[in-house]
């Protein structure tokens, strides 16, 4: 109850430091005489975002009423909000991060990430989005899982190809503790986006290509750290078992993005890693 106070407290504070930073005119509004405050007031942003008066100042005064994501991206645009302020009205709004307005769009990679990928290498790592598709990689990934730059549209997305390409059950030794994870992290990110069109039409379709994928839905097991660490064991064709300590890091970036690297965990791994990288490439699918 504190801590939704306490956002609330801090909704009322942004907004009106928002709004006493617009000028009338910058809207297309008309000004007569003198002002008492700067910037819009409550009643002009009100009428341009299309909402009561006496709504959006109980809002304004941090009182407890509901706001829907359609409001607060209306107030977001009368407000005129960059994007980091876009997502901090909606944290502030509604306690979740607001889905990417495009959902078709792969979200791109921030400037330098490529070059802290390519360094990595023969590491694999890669960068995926908050729904999971892949965003970039390095040549290492592409020795260990296969070219990634032949894959387009929704085979980017590692959960739909974890369910959906058989190939990947013989990639992984534990192929069972692997999904399990996966939906374990895909429930969890959901969970925050109940309703969302994009989330949703991808939750149909995997129930409807994986009986798999239902069974573990259907357990509802969720856990938000599940991928932050795990050791995982890769049946490579060419090298044999590679056993990986892959990590998460998060990128701190709007929206977000998840920077998964594999480093070996044994001399043995490492070795027929560097093996893999001096050969040319034999794999032309990504499993």
């Amino acid at each position: 109850m504190r801590d939704t106070t306490k956002r609330r407290a801090e909704l009322a504070d942004f907004l009106r430091t928002r709004r006493a930073r617009l000028r009338p005119e910058q809207l297309g509004l008309p000004t007569f005489g003198r002002r008492r405050t700067p910037g819009l007031r409550r009643d002009e942003v009100a009428q341009l975002a299309g909402v009561g008066v006496s709504w959006y100042t109980w809002l304004e005064q941090g009182r407890d009423i509901t706001v829907s994501d359609q409001v607060i991206e209306r107030l977001a645009e009368t407000l005129q909000l960059e994007s980091e302020e876009r997502r901090h009205l909606f944290v502030l709004a509604r306690g979740m991060v607001p889905v990417a307005t495009s959902h078709t769009d792969i979200a791109p990679s921030p400037p330098g990430i490529q070059a802290v990928l390519d360094a990595l290498s023969p590491t694999p790592a890669i960068l995926i989005d908050d729904r999971f598709n892949l965003v970039a990689w390095n040549e290492g990934a592409c020795r260990v899982f296969g070219n990634f730059s032949l894959l387009t549209g929704r085979e980017r997305n590692r959960i739909w190809h974890m369910f959906t390409d058989p190939a990947t059950r013989q990639l992984f030794v534990d192929w069972e503790q692997a999904a399990q994870h996966a939906v374990m992290h895909f429930r969890f990110t959901y969970d925050q986006y109940i309703g969302d069109a994009w989330f949703e039409q991808l939750l149909a379709d995997l129930q409807l290509e994986s009986s798999d994928f239902r069974t573990l839905w259907s357990q509802h097991n969720v856990q938000a750290s599940c991928d932050f660490y795990q050791e995982k064991i890769l049946n490579h064709p060419q090298v044999g078992h590679l056993h990986f300590a892959s990590t998460m890091f998060n990128v701190p970036v709007n929206p977000p993005l998840h920077m998964v690297t594999y480093t070996p965990c044994s001399s043995e791994t490492l070795t027929r890693l560097k093996a893999i990288n001096e050969t040319e490439y034999t794999r032309e699918l990504a499993h």
